[in-house]
């Protein structure tokens, strides 16, 4: 079950053509990028699409590629007792009976008995209060068109009846809504949907069923024949893969506690309302990291991640303002401590990865339901014991749509033109170098691949020689490629090329070699993670 608790001292800044659209407006912008620019596509497109699954483009999988590295490298390659393995999407099938799974991860389900649809009852109500947050967005933006330069959003959010009576109903509906969701009251569930008088989206009526538990694992089977298949599933979550090979690693790579195992990997989910993009999915990815501690030091180590989770983030430079830690009031069966750090998203603040002390559940469970001895033999203490866990836990596709989203901007300049420009993090770039000659002949088209050579090593690469320059540039900004290097006449001469960057639009002309220093200093890993 989750908890969802929403505040509104929220900081709305005027820094791009983006900040008072509405929050389905900016969204759509960010579908609509990613597909023209190469980076997600429906899955199954040509045959309308399956619902709730997505295929990475070209320039989508580097950006995802990158990422992956970027975690790796902070998670596995920086420290020296945590190590990275690769486990397999189909386990036993009582592995999720030891894990909880099949008992209990499921979501509250609501069948509509006019349309037949079927609706996670959470959702209903999260969207209902989402609803109201966008009519709090609407007077914000109509009061800021209204007093231009002037307007100053927290004293009218503090101030102004409407947004107060929005707010007030929010809380009301939070207040009853968590309640119900920490005691698992499907009862309560439907009464709040019943008093809110939400419709069904398709039938627009209100005759809804009770409130039921629906399981989210996808069923499959093994075997060569259906009469002696054995029934399987698509693993939910890609954690239990490293705690049934606690062993193996921890005594093939003769590791001492504390230590970490991480993992990304694919992980199946059937969502029954799988929605905001890549955010939901019914296939997604998962870069976790399981580190195993000496009971008794769990709070010590929970803090630590935090702090180091949230620095990795922040690293990226994508703004402290937009993500919050948020303490779960209701823990999961296996936890003595857990949060979230959530993530301003185009839709609001919503989870981008958790951090979970897991005590001692999984390593004992494994250990009764498998019959196989699952302990730690401490050389110090001259004790053995099993492992607590510490668990960290980020959605790749979700990180995916932060960066991504986040780095959309659309920018009015000096001369009262917009471009739009995807401020991705440098170091995650899909394409760090693009090479221009300035006209498609003259030895200059040659030239630029000569440069190409020099650089490819090293750096993802692109040449592009279609169109004027300018709108060779604007391409560019578009696809978040940090550096445009144009090759003309002088280049030939002197050695020389200028070097634009994406950001701040400005030119230098230098050689190679100086343009060799600069990318490497600002593209420099240690540069990125040194937190």
């Amino acid at each position: 079950m989750y908890f969802y608790f929403y505040y509104f001292n929220r900081n709305y800044k005027i820094n791009s053509y983006f900040s008072f659209m509405s929050k389905d407006d900016k969204f759509k912008k960010v579908i609509s990028h990613a597909k023209e620019y190469g980076f997600i596509f429906q899955s199954s497109e040509i045959y309308d699409g399956l619902s709730a699954v997505y295929d990475y483009g070209q320039n989508g999988t580097d950006l995802k590629n990158n990422l992956k590295d970027y975690w790796l490298k902070a998670m596995v390659q920086l420290n020296e007792n945590i190590v990275n393995i690769d486990s397999a999407i189909l386990m036993h099938p009582k592995i999720w009976k030891a894990s909880g799974h099949v008992d209990a991860f499921n979501d509250p389900l609501i069948d509509n008995k006019d349309s037949k649809k079927r609706y996670r009852a959470d959702v209903l109500i999260e969207d209902h209060i989402a609803k109201i947050e966008n009519k709090i967005q609407k007077e914000i933006s109509k009061a800021s068109k209204r007093f231009g330069k002037s307007f100053d959003i927290d004293q009218f959010k503090s101030t102004n009846s409407r947004v107060l009576g929005y707010q007030n109903k929010i809380i009301e509906i939070l207040k009853s809504f968590n309640q119900a969701m920490e005691n698992d009251d499907l009862v309560g569930l439907k009464k709040i949907i019943e008093n809110l008088e939400i419709t069904c989206p398709i039938s627009g009526s209100k005759n809804w069923t009770d409130v039921k538990q629906f399981n989210l694992m996808f069923g499959t089977k093994l075997g060569a024949s259906a009469e002696n298949a054995t029934d399987l599933y698509l693993r939910p979550e890609t954690a239990q893969g490293i705690f049934v090979n606690f062993l193996n690693v921890q005594k093939t790579g003769r590791l001492k506690i504390p230590f970490g195992i991480a993992q990304i990997g694919k992980a199946f989910r059937n969502e029954i309302v799988a929605r905001q993009f890549i955010f939901r999915m019914r296939e997604f990815e998962q870069m976790e990291m399981q580190y195993f501690i000496k009971p008794g030091t769990q709070h010590e180590w929970y803090s630590k991640w935090k702090d180091n989770r949230l620095a990795w983030h922040l690293s990226l430079g994508l703004g402290e303002e937009n993500y919050r830690f948020h303490d779960h009031e209701k823990l999961a069966h296996y936890a003595d401590a857990a949060c979230d750090i959530e993530f301003n998203f185009p839709f609001g603040f919503k989870e981008l990865e958790g951090i979970h002390s897991r005590t001692d559940f999984d390593l004992s469970s494994h250990e009764k339901y498998s019959s196989k001895k699952i302990k730690y033999y401490d050389n110090q203490s001259n004790e053995s014991y099993t492992p607590y866990v510490l668990e960290t836990s980020i959605g790749l596709d979700r990180m995916f749509l932060a960066v991504f989203s986040k780095s959309l901007i659309e920018e009015e300049l000096a001369d009262g033109s917009k471009r739009v420009v995807l401020k991705l993090p440098k170091i995650l770039a899909p394409k760090k170098i693009a090479v221009l000659p300035l006209l498609k002949k003259d030895g200059l088209p040659e030239l630029s691949k000569q440069i190409i050579e020099e650089f490819k090593w090293e750096y993802n690469t692109v040449y592009d020689e279609k169109d004027a320059i300018g709108r060779r540039y604007r391409r560019q900004d578009a696809l978040g490629t940090p550096y445009c290097l144009t090759i003309d006449h002088q280049s030939i001469e002197d050695g020389t090329v200028t070097i634009r960057d994406r950001d701040t639009m400005v030119q230098e002309r230098m050689k190679i070699e100086e343009l060799k220093v600069k990318i490497k200093n600002e593209l420099d890993i240690k540069t990125w993670l040194s937190f």
